[in-house]
């Protein structure tokens, strides 16, 4: 009956187990892109959602999508659904209906939720939930995702002019600007396009992506292997396009675009911003055809046309052919009929005789196939006059020689040249420094002046002879003010406010304006130029991050909740325009933007940001930017940064941010004060009422979560609890039957009672109220105190009870083998209508550790608990109940592990009113030490001490003798020892336990061992040799079998020392006690008796004699006594 009850028992479990497993397996599983995503205002959002884990993969999953925004997180926005047209808030309603926000079904599990166009209120939380079609749940069924949404600070121009016109084979240069002033960690990517006339699409000239890799157009890859084509980056935010050799289909707009990306927490790169600068006409101009190949075109060009003494004069000469780079030219300059230089074929640069003179004032180069240069410095008004230059082709032989072929000259080119006879002179500043951002002005001062003059402002990087100045700007004798290409879209300009004086404006410079600057003024006449003069400057220009400084401070960094905070960002240095950027970093890894105020004073917010205020102070050395938080919270606690931009040259230039400043918002000291009676004392069977109060004065917005828990002995145990909805909950260690007992109501006060219906003897113990009051911060939000707490003590008492236990302390010592039986006995107390649970417990080598053995309960169920250790000793077990009083617990075959402390604990236990079982009183009866050895050592060995005088022909016997033994199922073990004077003892001979005999020195042929009785060993040794003298003993060892370790060793002893004697034959007659007859022993004890008779006489007769005698004498009467020594000296 009990194996089938066990039985039913374990399958229910089992089922039970299944269940739960089974419940906790989490199937259905939904996920989204991880977040937080951040996108840019206008840009376009997509968040995918997929759900796996339904018993259908292939049927169709609806979807639904809601949003929290960041003014309230708790509140839930639908926006779109995928099966129901109303689900949207009016908030979407519209967008969604335009289209503008679409959920559509990429496959049967997955949806892709799309907003074309974000606005800055759609950042918050993002929720994709799927509807559960199927009638269990089990999984996730929803996902979340963080969206922030940012400004759009990406710029991009081009300060080219809208329309370029160049020849066929020209070189062009374009440079593109891109910078943004995004406070997250981006990357920015740039590419040239080129749109040709006709087609549809723009096509890639050449790109640099977000990793800093170059890639080429598909139509331009070969020219970009060639070196035709190169995309350089100049500083911070320049980029530069560079086509050597441009051809006819390279007309049309050219343009660049630059993208900003983000990485997202998946690791993936988004695009989250694109811009394009304005486009550029290109145009290119086809060169004149060259009829055949003997043909061949030569233009020359002067750079200045019209010259004083002493400037440069540059004569450019380009020509073309067919197969230009495959065959050899020579080029010559010549004014009139005088040659000033010429290159060869190979590129040697020979002077004209009638230059030879002025070698080291001419310069030629070759700079390409068909471009040559001369330059000539300073000149000479005898250089004036028409130029040409003159190049033939040479064609080289298989033997290396070049052959001149026919000569073709260029049209003539005037040049002018003017004498400097003016008094002419100029005053400038000699260096210079001014600071990034700010306007550049140069005065040239004139003395001397006779005509009309004009001025040119020229620029050169630094002051090195070989850098070459560059026009900035001039300003003709007429007025006229011209900017060159470079400088056409900086805010330049040349002024002459008086009829002595230049001046230069340049705004916002930047450090690559630093360098030497030349006015150069020239006197003219009616038509032509007198004179010319020039004046340097250096200039220097000091980085925008050298000067201006951000710092951020703060005069209350630790406030409490409610109080406000004041954070000053301190700009100093520069009363630039500037873009400042307040950020949030509320984590390690998220930084997000408050607000960012922009240069011409707008403010563009992020998120939720209501309870921030901005204020703007200046001073004559710095701008200080407050941001004002009105009644901090939570929310607001982080590390707090600003950082600032300046906008130069059409780009963001970012300074180093200021340092992140921590603002910690903490929580109000609790000032909540209770009360509740220490103790308190009730019936078994009665109500328990616990009231705790509130005795302080609650704040308007206080409410409070009370938490009953029960303390018995070091656990503490959670009754009831309600939160500060009042919504009650009970602990999950409190079992449904006891629930219905307990209810807890609040009355005015407030106050919380508790009560406990029909009271146990098990609910006694401590019970602490533990209140929590909970406050709302400025934004509304709940945020709660520390936890105060009061205890009562609660004793549940009953009609006295009697129940006693025999406490008496007993010391038991038992054989192991034995059968004992431990009593546990009632002395009073044992009476109907009680039922008794009995628990044995033992102590073993340990007493922290009690192991229960067996236990009775009060429904007479015996149960044995599992314990490995235990299980040989529970099977010995026998527990019985002689009498109503007694409980009896015998041990069957007592083994040594068994010694130790035995205890019963009685439980008593009674019927309550609703059939339950109580337990009324608990009792332990006094301590059983039980000490179990193995055998009483009663092991006693002879221990008679001789001395023997033997010779070499005779034998002696060592004889090993036990006198009483411990048990009579003893085993002995015996080796006998010899010890020489005073050398080691050295086991000689050793009979073990199982009759096994060993000869432990090697004197095998001189030994013999007997065993004529069980307790009597002996061994001889024969025929010994004067150098077998000693001492011999043996050592004897008892073993006993044990129930639990086999057989064991439990005493040793050893026998009395023999002394041997050992003596050659013919020596001395040597006595051996074994041998001697009879009449040898009558004869020695005469004899001896009659040398003590006599030495006494003589004694007596010498004391008579001398009364009183010396020291002396009596040392001699010791001397006779010398013959009497039994034990031969060695001279014996």
């Amino acid at each position: 009956m009990s194996c089938s009850l066990q039985s039913v028992w374990r399958a229910n479990l089992l089922l039970c187990l299944g269940l739960l497993l089974h419940c906790g397996e989490a199937k259905v599983h939904t996920e989204v892109q991880a977040g937080p995503l951040y996108r840019v205002v206008g840009s376009p959002l997509s968040i995918f959602c997929n759900v796996s884990g339904f018993t259908s993969a292939s049927t169709r999953k609806e979807f639904e999508f809601r949003i929290k925004k960041p003014a309230k997180p708790t509140f839930e926005i639908n926006i779109i659904s995928t099966n129901d047209e109303t689900f949207s808030y009016s908030m979407y309603y519209h967008r969604v209906k335009e289209g503008e926000i679409t959920l559509t079904h990429v496959s049967p599990n997955s949806v892709v939720f799309e907003i074309q166009s974000l606005q800055k209120d759609d950042e918050g939380e993002f929720d994709c939930a799927v509807i559960n079609s199927e009638s269990v749940y089990s999984g996730t069924y929803s996902a979340k995702t963080t969206v922030k949404v940012i400004d759009n600070s990406l710029s991009v121009s081009s300060p080219a002019s809208t329309s370029l016109s160049f020849n066929e084979g020209d070189a062009l240069t374009l440079t593109c600007q891109a910078s943004s002033n995004t406070v997250q960690h981006t990357h920015l990517s740039l590419a040239w396009f080129l749109h040709k006339n006709g087609e549809d699409n723009a096509q890639p000239i050449i790109s640099l992506d977000r990793d800093f890799t170059l890639s080429p157009g598909q139509e331009f890859g070969g020219r970009y292997q060639d070196g035709l084509i190169r995309l350089d980056k100049m500083g911070e935010a320049t980029y530069k396009l560079n086509m050597a050799q441009l051809k006819l289909s390279d007309q049309g707009k050219i343009y660049c675009q630059a993208q900003e990306w983000i990485q997202d927490p998946d690791r993936s790169w988004y695009s989250i911003a694109q811009k394009d600068a304005e486009e550029t006409t290109l145009s290119v101009k086809a060169r004149e055809l060259v009829p055949d190949m003997s043909s061949l075109v030569v233009t020359v060009s002067a750079q200045p046309t019209t010259l004083q003494e002493g400037q440069e004069l540059s004569l450019s000469c380009n020509i073309d052919t067919q197969n230009l780079r495959e065959r050899f030219f020579s080029v010559a300059w010549l004014r009139g009929s005088d040659e000033l230089a010429r290159i060869g074929p190979t590129g040697v640069l020979s002077v004209g005789p009638e230059y030879s003179s002025r070698e080291g004032e001419l310069r030629a180069a070759r700079l390409g196939d068909r471009d040559y240069r001369l330059k000539l410095q300073p000149v000479r008004t005898e250089d004036q006059g028409e130029y040409i230059c003159r190049a033939w082709p040479q064609d080289r032989g298989q033997d290396g020689v070049f052959t001149k072929g026919t000569a073709q000259d260029s049209r003539p080119q005037l040049v002018s040249i003017s004498a400097t006879d003016s008094g002419l002179s100029l005053e400038m500043q000699n260096t210079l420094s001014v600071n990034e951002g700010d306007r550049l002005k140069l005065t040239c001062k004139v003395n001397g002046v006779k005509g009309q003059l004009s001025v040119t402002w020229q620029h050169k990087a630094t002051s090195a002879s070989t850098t070459v100045f560059t026009n900035v700007i001039s300003l003709s004798q007429d007025g006229v003010m011209e900017k060159s290409d470079e400088f056409m879209s900086r805010k330049v300009k040349a002024t002459r406010p008086a009829i002595d004086t230049f001046t230069l404006e340049l705004d916002e410079v930047t450090p690559s304006d630093s360098g030497v600057y030349q006015c150069a003024v020239s006197e003219w006449t009616i038509n032509s130029k007198t004179n010319s003069q020039s004046v340097t400057a250096t200039v220097t220009v000091a980085p925008v991050d050298s000067f201006v400084k951000v710092k951020l401070i703060s005069r209350n960094s630790v406030v409490t909740v409610g109080e406000n905070v004041e954070l000053i960002c301190q700009v100093r240095g520069s009363h630039l325009p500037i873009t400042l950027t307040w950020s949030l970093q509320r984590d390690a890894s998220t930084l997000d933007n408050i607000l960012t105020l922009y240069s011409d004073g707008s403010i563009s917010w992020s998120g939720d940001q209501h309870r921030y205020q901005l204020k703007v102070k200046s001073s004559e050395r710095e701008v200080s930017h407050y941001l004002l938080i009105n009644g901090a919270s939570e929310r607001e606690a982080g590390s707090y940064q600003c950082s600032v931009s300046v906008f130069l040259e059409n780009a963001h230039k970012k300074l180093p941010p200021s340092y992140q400043l921590a603002v910690n918002v903490q929580k109000p000291v609790s000032k909540l004060i209770l009360t509740s009676p220490p103790a308190l004392t009730t019936d078994i069977n009665t109500d328990i009422e616990v009231k705790c109060s509130v005795i302080s004065e609650p704040s308007a917005s206080s409410r409070y979560a009370v938490t009953w828990l029960l303390q018995q002995q070091t656990e503490n145990k959670t009754i009831i609890s309600s939160d500060r909805d009042a919504l009650i909950t009970f602990g999950h260690q409190v079992e449904l039957s006891q629930r219905q007992r307990i209810s807890m109501k609040r009355t005015k006060g407030p106050s919380f009672e508790l009560t406990v219906q029909q009271a146990q003897i098990s609910d006694k113990g401590s019970y602490i109220c533990e209140v929590v009051e909970w406050l709302q911060d400025p934004r509304g939000d709940w945020y709660h105190l520390s936890p105060v707490s009061k205890t009562t003590k609660i004793m549940v008492t009953e009609p006295a009870n009697d129940l006693h236990l025999d406490k008496t302390e007993l010391s038991l010592i038992a054989k192991e083998g034995d059968e004992l039986e431990l009593k546990c006995n009632i002395t009073s107390g044992a009476s109907s209508p009680f039922f008794y649970k009995v628990t044995w417990l033992s102590t073993g080598n340990d007493p922290s550790i009690t192991n229960v053995l067996v236990e009775l309960d009060h429904t007479g169920l015996l149960s044995y608990p599992e314990n490995q250790r235990l299980k040989g000793l529970q099977g010995r077990l026998c527990l019985t109940r002689p009498t109503q009083s007694s409980f009896y617990l015998g041990i069957q075959k007592v083994h040594e592990e068994d010694s130790g402390t035995y205890k019963c604990q009685v439980e008593q236990y009674q019927l309550n009113h609703e059939g339950h079982w109580q337990q009324k009183a608990s009792e332990k009866g006094g301590p059983i030490t039980l000490t179990v050895n193995v055998a009483e050592t009663n092991l006693s060995v002879m221990k008679e001490e001789v001395e023997l005088n033997v010779s070499t022909s005779q034998n002696f016997a060592i004889p090993c003798d036990i006198i009483q033994q411990s048990s009579s199922e003893s085993e002995f073990q015996v080796t006998w020892i010899w010890q020489k004077e005073t050398e080691t003892k050295r086991p000689i001979f050793t009979v073990y336990r199982d009759s096994t005999l060993q000869d432990r020195f090697g004197m095998g042929d001189k030994l013999r061992f007997s065993h004529p009785l069980p307790n009597q060993f002996s061994l001889t040794v024969l025929k010994p040799d004067p150098e077998h003298s000693g001492q011999y003993f043996c050592e004897v060892e008892e073993w006993l079998p044990s129930l639990s370790h086999g057989w064991r060793k439990v005493a040793a002893e050893t026998s009395g020392y023999m002394t041997v004697h050992v003596y050659a034959d013919g020596d001395v007659k040597a006595v051996s006690k074994p041998e001697c007859d009879l009449g040898i022993w009558i004869g020695t004890i005469v004899a001896i008796t009659a040398c003590t008779l006599l030495v006494i006489f003589i004694l007596v007769l010498k004391i008579c004699r001398s009364k009183g005698g010396n020291k002396s004498q009596q040392q001699s009467l010791w001397t006779d006594q010398h013959l009497l020594k039994t034990k031969p000296s060695a001279e014996d």
